[in-house]
Formats: structure tokens, sequence, C-alpha cells
């Protein structure tokens, strides 16, 4: 028992260290998970031969992750987007196997092998390139949505995979895997197709009419932790009978979770089994890290590097001729190349598999580990790469292919950027009649709103040259529409050394925002959420119980109290001090807090609340915020 918790303690109290370490340095938890192993075993050298049997536990995760990615792909979804996935995320699995599984074969390996290696190094990694995708805003890029289709389709083909390698080792005794019960591995290929066809049937038909009627059942019980027991149950079912026929317990559950996906409980079962997901899932790799040959990567250093390389560039070349090919912008296909060249976490799973049914020596099984590792430890350093080498070039190059219109009119209003919260703007004023030059950085906009017949012109906003064109000294005002932070406060910079009598209304993200453009210089700062928030708070208040016409004078007056404490927090915020290390913008802050609640409070008694904005507020609105 106290070797059970010693080790228990060991693995969790790594992993939390490891993943809180990794994630700070924008590595992904994937990656801490693997340098807690690497810690555990390798280096520190506290793993033994308990590592083995954890690890069939942790596969498990592999199982119920399976059963999530199939929660999320309903058959609809699929059918969407078919093109994209059927052909940039089919051809790049083809062609990445067919490539990666030629090499192996031209070195003389078996094409069992050079198959087993392709699948292996083919997948990319989901956790590490969505994860970075959403940290640096590229999901919405071309690149980005070219990438999630091929990660999407990845996760599907990964299916096929892990059912296809046992079957490469068909002519092996050890077509199972050795802790693996087959009650069919004496009958004959038809037996084996029949049964397997009506496993994945009685899979697919079963969970979609029984669950969502077990479900309700436990509803009228109102026992929460069965809802728990009764997902629990489902997939370990289902991996236990796709076992016993041989087939892989994965794949099951992506039949069930793909049957499942348009349940009105599909929630319901992810929020239950996440938390054993991740923490399987965590522990998997964990075992991979601390089972890892460092014996070998020293002994074959320069070997292990070259085949990564190897991998990363032929993965890379292949996603940059599918990303032209496919029609997609030149930095698209680069970031394409470069974030989705790494092999992935499934490899990993792949790799278990194809040692456990003997398809892979051990010692060729560790070398492709080593690789899977490292190429993930590089996908980092390639992004690192994209922004600061290729997408300032790209710009550059865009900029190039698409000249900036030359503007020639002048209109007293110039307005830039023309998406969710400019156009509302434009809409607004072009309906009273005002005339306004838009200026946007997104091609597919300006193309869209001149096809329908708002003159908008293409330009980078950020660029002096082209402010210094567009009318700035004879217009009357200036709207910053733009949702980039660093950009919009660099163009009030500008605007206000060169231009200091323009008024400037621009568009604040959140307060903090607000405070940067405050010491730039504009004129008029609007949090872009502040409105639809009172609005909210004033139905909140009448929900309550308020009268209508009393929540609307509690809303406009806290609007006022508002635009006045950021006017007075504006004026002590200091840019080089953290926002909760600055005590007195924080103690400004509490204190008008405290008098906005007592006069609040006072107007819901009917009490008459004499206050009125600072006036000088007011008059110099050129630092008022609101």
């Amino acid at each position: 028992m106290t070797t059970i918790l010693l080790y228990s303690f060991t693995y969790l109290a790594f992993a939390v260290a490891a993943v809180l370490v990794s994630k700070k340095l924008g590595l992904g938890s994937v990656l801490g998970y693997l340098m807690a192993g690497i810690a555990i075993g390798p280096v520190l050298g506290f793993a033994g031969k308990e590592t083995e049997s954890i690890q069939h536990v942790a596969e498990f995760g592999v199982v119920m992750m399976l059963f999530l990615v199939g929660l999320e792909l309903a058959p609809q979804k699929l059918w969407q987007l078919r093109h994209k996935l059927l052909g940039l995320g089919g051809l790049q699995v083809l062609l990445s196997v067919a490539a990666i599984a030629g090499i192996t074969i031209a070195i003389g390996k078996s094409w069992q092998m050079g198959v087993a290696v392709g699948c292996i190094l083919a997948l990319s990694s989901t956790a590490i390139v969505l994860q970075t995708y959403s940290e640096k805003n590229l999901m919405r890029s071309p690149g980005g949505q070219a990438g999630f289709a091929i990660l999407l389709f990845q996760d599907v083909a990964a299916i096929p995979m892990l059912a296809l390698l046992p079957l490469l080792a068909a002519g092996h005794h050890h077509q199972s895997g050795p802790h693996t019960t087959n009650l069919l591995a004496d009958q004959p290929g038809w037996v084996l197709a029949a049964v397997s066809i009506a496993a994945i049937l009685l899979i697919a038909v079963g969970v979609r009419y029984l669950v969502p009627r077990m479900f309700r059942f436990i509803s009228k019980v109102r026992l929460n932790e069965m809802f728990t027991m009764f997902t629990l149950a489902v997939v370990v079912g289902i991996a236990t009978l796709m076992s016993l026929v041989g087939l892989s317990p994965a794949l099951g559950a992506f039949v069930a979770g793909v049957a499942l996906a348009n349940s009105s409980y599909r929630h319901e079962m992810e929020s239950h089994l996440e938390p054993f997901k991740g923490l399987l899932l965590g522990l998997f790799f964990i075992t991979v890290g601390a089972g890892m040959n460092f014996t070998l990567l020293a002994k074959e250093f320069w070997v292990v590097a070259a085949i990564t390389l190897a991998t990363l560039a032929v993965k890379g070349i292949i996603l940059f001729i599918l990303g032209l090919l496919f029609r997609l912008p030149r930095m698209g296909s680069k970031l394409l190349a470069l974030s989705l060249a790494q092999a992935g976490e499934f490899g990993f799973v792949l790799l278990t598999i194809a040692r456990q049914s003997h398809v892979l020596p051990r010692a060729m099984a560790d070398r492709i580990s080593l690789v899977v590792a490292l190429s993930m430890l590089l996908t980092p350093l390639l992004f690192i790469f994209y922004d600061k080498v290729i997408a300032p070039r790209g710009i550059v190059e865009e900029n190039q292919e698409r000249p900036q219109d030359v503007i020639e009119e002048e209109n007293p209003v110039i307005l830039l950027g023309h998406g969710r919260f400019g156009q509302q703007i434009n809409s607004m004023l072009t309906a009273c009649g005002f005339h306004t030059t838009v200026i946007d950085y997104q091609a597919d906009t300006v193309e869209g709103l001149t096809k329908y017949g708002s003159k908008t012109y293409y330009g980078d906003a950020t660029r002096p040259e082209l402010l210094n064109s567009i009318g700035l000294a004879h217009a009357k005002l200036l709207i910053i529409c733009i949702s980039n932070l660093e950009h919009a406060t660099s163009i009030v910079e500008f605007v206000h050394r060169h231009y200091p009598n323009l008024p400037v209304i621009t568009r604040a993200y959140d307060r903090i925002h607000a405070y940067h453009l405050h010491h730039a210089g504009a004129n008029y700062i609007i949090r872009e959420t502040v409105d639809a928030a009172i609005r909210s708070g004033r139905l909140a208040l009448e929900k309550l119980g308020i009268n209508s016409e009393k929540a609307q004078e509690l809303s406009e007056f806290y609007a006022a109290r508002d635009r006045y404490q950021m006017d007075k927090m504006a004026e002590k915020y200091n840019p080089d001090l953290p926002i909760f290390a600055n005590e007195p913008l924080l103690q400004a802050a509490r204190e008008i807090d405290v008098e906005t609640a007592q006069m609040m409070q006072a107007i819901l008694r009917g009490e008459n609340v004499e206050w009125q904005e600072d006036p000088e507020s007011w008059t110099r609105l050129k630092k008022g915020l609101a």
C-alpha cells in the first residue's frame, strides 16, 4: 500500500510541477507530461517496472479521448467539412504515410514496418497546435482554418490506423497484444470480419437508442454520481467488447461517440468523462516519457536527430505544396507547413499498439518514440520562427501582391477597420447622410463590401505613409475601430503627435487598453462591451423587481459614475507598473466604488442624490473616457 501511494505521489507531484513550467514557457501540457516522465525515469531513475503496469491503465485515457472526439463529430458536421477534410486532410495523411513508408522501405525495412512508421509519424499534435493557434489568434486565418481541418481528419484517420497496425502483424503469432484476450484468435478471416462488423453495428445502434433512455431514467432518480458511473460503464463495456473480438477499444469508443453526437445528453457525458480523460492521458504521456530510452539517444543522437529533421522536412514540404494546391495564400501555406510538420501525441498511442503487436522491434520503436518527442519539442521553436521571420516577410509579400488602394477623396469622417464594431458606426453615420472614408486590411472584407456597394479602401492603417495620405489634415473626425490592441495604440500616438487638433474616437478592448489609449492621446475612448453590459444590468434590475423607470435611472447614473471612475483612474495609471501593484490607483477605485454604492442605494430608497460629473471631465473630454 505504501509503495503504491509513494509512486502515485511521485507521478502526480512531478506532473503538476512540469506542466505548470511547460505552460508558463508556452510549450503546452503534453510536453509538460513528457518532461515529468523524463525526469522521473531517465533522469532521476525513480521509475521502475511499475511503469509498464501503469501504462496499461493509462491507455484507457486514449479510449476516453476517442469517445470524446466522437461526441464532437456529429455526422452533419463531418458532411459540411467534407471537401477540406477529405481533400486537404485526406491527401496530407495519404501522402505523408506514403512518403515516410517509401523512405523506410528504401533503407531496407519491410513494407509492414514502413506503413507502421508512416502512420505513426504522419499524424500531428492536435493538443500543441490547436492551443498555439488559439493563443496566437491564428485560428481564423486561412492557414489556421486549413490546419484545423487537417487535424480533424487526422483524429478520424487515427481510428482505422489503430485497427490496421495489429493486422500488419497478421503473420505473427502475437497479433493481439500480450495483455489482450481475443476470443476469435483461431477463427477464419470471414468469421473475424462478420463478427467485427456485427460488433460495430451493435455498438452504434445500441448506444444510439439505449443510452438516452437510461439517462432519462437516471435523471428521475436524481443521483448525480449515477451519471458518472453509467457513462464510465458504457465506455468500459464498449472497450471490453472490442478487445474480446480482437479490435481496437479506441475504435469502438469513437463509433459510440459519433452515434451519441446528436444526443441531448452529450454535454452531460463530456463533463463527467473530461476529468478522467485528462488524468489518464496525462498519466499515459508520463509513462511514455519515463520509458524513453535516453541511453539510445546518447548513443545514436545524430541518427535520431537526422530522422527527426527528415520527418519535419518531408511533412512540411507536403503540407506547403497542398496549401498552394488548395489556393491558400503563401503565408497560410507556410503556417500550415511549420505548424503541422511535427509528429503528435497519437504517435505514442500507435507506437504502443505497434510494439504490442510486434510490428516494430523494440529498438526501432524506441528510436521512433524519441523522434516523436523531439519533433514535438521543436514545434514551439517553429512557431517562434513563423512569428519572427515568416509573418513579417509575409505581410510585405502580401502587400506587394495586393497593392494598397490610392485614396484620392477627402471626407469629414475617416474610419479605420470595418469589422463587427466599425460597420455599426459606419452604417449609422452614412444613414444620417455623412460621407466616410473607410479603410480595412482584410482583402476579403474590402472586396465583399465593394461588391455590396459600400466603398471601402484596402490598406494598412499602421503605416505612416498611408495615414498621411488619407486627408487627416482636413478631416473633422477620426474613428479607430481595429481590434489589434497594439496597432490601435500606435495609430493614436501617431495621430496625436502629427494632427493634435483632430478629434479621435477609438475602440478599447478593456480598461487596461483604455488607460494605454488615454496616455497615447485619444480623445474619446469606448470600451467595446460597456454599453451592452450596462443594458444587461438594467434588465437584471427589472427582473429583480425594480420598476423600469427606476432601473433606467440607476443604469444611467451608474454609467456616469463609471465614466468618472475611468477618468480618475486613468490619471493614476502607470504603464510601468502591474495594475494590482499600483496602490494609488487601487485606492482611488475602492473609494469611488464605495461612494457609488452608497449613492445608488440612496436612489433606490427614493432619496435625492445631488452629484454631477466633474465639469472639467466634460470640458476636457479630450481626456474623458466613455
